[in-house]
């Protein structure tokens, strides 16, 4: 899946990259690298998220609803 110009997938290095708004629903993301990546007002729900480093991560607005 491509969002925004990035490739999501496991495992993917997503440092950095600008996500906002973008729709992440039932994306698997684990072990991905989102450190200082904007996810503001990004909705993602039912995301594989084991793993992933979000530090210093922009999650403003963000939904991480069921």
């Amino acid at each position: 899946m491509e969002v925004n110009g990035y490739t999501i997938e496991p495992g993917a290095n997503l440092s950095g990259a600008n996500l906002t708004g973008a729709s992440l629903r039932e994306v698997d993301l684990r072990g991905a690298n989102l450190e200082g990546a904007t996810l503001a007002d990004a909705y993602i729900v039912r995301a594989n998220l084991k793993g992933i480093n979000l530090k210093d991560a922009d999650l403003q607005r963000a939904d991480l609803g069921s």
